[in-house]
């Protein structure tokens, strides 16, 4: 199909209303004049913007495509997912965002080298950039490619204008801008697939006959209780497995951690992961219940009927395109709902990029750079990563066929959502030794990889002997197991804890000088006198130091 004048408009209104922001904030407050009002927002950020912020990262053009697509080919599996969002936001609030928030950090890389050393840091920051380099280059330019494929739009029209309106808003608005962007590209996003669901599922008869007919079909699941960990889908895959893979995007990703810290306190930073869990779960059943109008409304009129298309996700594109097409105006609502997604991905994406590239690499080899040429440059690396992305998006075009498979890994890989053309692949013999290692479902591919960290990490201490407790910075701590077993008697606790006595006990003369010089805060360190909560501890010459002895993150 066509877009008409009015499509345009609305997508053409989504770019202007970004700019505008990103224009609104270069030219207000502060304007951007220092590192931490560009990179963190001057700390003053609320958390209902911070909430629907990391929702919008998180809720990317693959979620919008790649879950539709789900449940249409497979069934509402998917759905137990949601199961896994209350402790994958419940533990970053509670462990993650008070050590990071009282560090007074800005990249999280900071941290592995307050609690190993530097070169920890740098290979940590490193990793990062070329990962997002490779990956928002293809974010930009796979969506793109999809929508092109379907309804005929201009594909370089798409990508150097979104490409280059991001990095507008993004370079002069600062992180201030992203969030704020953020916001309304989610209530575009929101808009686009409920307008899906009402209108399909009016066409097909209604919600309570999509429901009926997906049961018929077999396509509402129950609940698969196999241990397997080589199936695909099931309850303990998603619910178990979706818990890792939520803190490693909530707990310790940077474009995540960075809009906690721009919260105006800790409290704030907290509750901005209460009020995102409510808003994924609607999320969430937007996508499902998109997948099951466009199931029962293939039944009746088949999608693409001159042959199917490559992918499912054009599939998708094909099915909202022919649904709202009697609708002037709602195909550009929806395609300013999909680039929506990306826009918010990618914006996260330089913002992060320009904080670990100037608080990792350049200001510690550059001790003396003032606050004025700092937040320059700090603009001047958004605006360079903004470019890059470009670059890379050709490059993406240039791989010709290798850009499916390639597009596939980062979309559904970068966000664990699984590619679900590998279940569709022909029967193909039982695999075994490494092969079969390589078939575990990809929901563990963080709570293995997590896993193998803390192995290897353990047997390499018990090879070179463990860091003397005088040296371990006590700021980046969090005593769990005490937390856990504060109801077992004193005994208990301490065989439980290895030996180390519970942050409440008396722990000898130097835990006893330490509670006489200030209060016991959250993480069961001295808080000195004068310490406001969420101020970050400020390490002494000759203050007492606490050794650690408990399992801890």
């Amino acid at each position: 199909m066509e877009f008409t004048a009015i499509d345009y408009s609305i997508f053409a209104l989504l770019l202007v209303l970004s700019s505008a922001i990103g224009l609104f904030y270069a030219l207000s407050g502060d304007r951007q004049r220092t590192v931490q009002e560009f990179l963190l927002a001057n700390r003053t950020m609320s958390f209902l913007p911070v909430a629907l912020s990391l929702l919008a990262t998180f809720q990317s053009a693959v979620a919008i495509l790649g879950v539709p697509a789900e449940i249409y080919r497979f069934g509402t599996q998917y759905w137990f997912l949601g199961c896994s969002y209350l402790l994958g936001l419940l533990i970053p609030a509670h462990i993650f965002i008070p050590v990071f928030y009282r560090l007074r950090i800005t990249s999280t890389y900071e941290y592995l080298e307050l609690r190993f050393n530097k070169t920890v840091r740098i290979l940590g920051t490193v990793t990062f950039i070329f990962q997002m380099v490779i990956y928002m280059g293809v974010v930009l330019y796979a969506p793109a490619l999809a929508l092109n494929a379907v309804t005929g739009f201009d594909l370089w029209s798409a990508v150097l204008t979104m490409g280059l309106v991001c990095t507008l808003y993004t370079t002069l608005g600062g992180l201030k801008a992203v969030i704020w962007t953020d916001v309304f590209q989610t209530l575009v996003m929101l808009a686009g697939q409920l307008a899906v669901i009402v209108v399909g599922a009016q066409r097909v008869g209604g919600m309570a006959h999509v429901w009926r007919l997906a049961q018929q079909e077999g396509r509402i699941s129950g609940i698969d209780l196999d241990p397997d960990p080589f199936q695909r889908h099931t309850f303990w895959t998603l619910a178990v497995g979706g818990v890792f893979m939520m803190l490693s995007l909530y707990g310790v990703n940077q474009a995540q951690v960075q809009r906690y810290l721009s919260a105006r306190s800790e409290r704030e930073a907290k509750l901005s992961c209460y009020a995102v869990f409510p808003c994924q779960q609607i999320v969430l059943c937007l996508s499902c219940l998109t997948g099951l109008v466009m199931f029962a409304y293939d039944q009746q009129h088949p999608l693409a009927p001159s042959g199917r298309p490559g992918s499912s996700d054009q599939l998708v594109l094909y099915f909202v395109m022919d649904v709202l097409k009697d609708l002037p105006g709602l195909p550009g609502l929806f395609v300013a709902c999909l680039f929506s997604g990306s826009l918010s991905t990618i914006s996260s994406a330089f913002n992060s990029l320009a904080t670990v590239t100037m608080e990792d690499l350049v200001r510690p080899h550059c001790p003396g750079l003032s606050e004025p040429r700092a937040t320059l440059l700090s603009k001047l690396l958004a605006l360079g990563y903004g470019l890059l992305c470009l670059g890379m998006a050709y490059v993406s075009s240039m791989l010709g066929p290798v850009l499916q498979p390639s597009a596939s890994l980062a979309w559904w890989g970068a966000h664990s959502w699984g590619s679900s053309a590998w279940a569709c692949s022909s029967p193909a013999p039982t695999p075994r030794g490494l092969q079969k290692f390589y078939s575990l479902s990809y929901m563990w591919y963080s709570a293995h990889n997590s896993t193998t960290v803390v192995l290897v990490g353990l047997l390499v201490s018990l090879l070179t002997g463990p860091t003397p407790a005088a040296d371990v910075d006590p700021r980046t701590i969090y005593p769990v197991l005490p937390r856990l077993l504060c109801c077992l008697p004193p005994k208990c606790r301490r065989g439980l804890c290895c030996g180390g006595d519970s942050p409440d006990q008396d722990a000898g003369p130097r835990h006893m000088e330490a509670k006489s010089n200030g209060v016991a805060n959250s993480l069961g360190l001295p808080r000195w006198p004068g310490e406001e909560e969420g101020q970050g501890y400020i390490r002494r010459e000759g203050a007492p130091t606490c050794a650690l002895q408990e399992t801890s993150f």
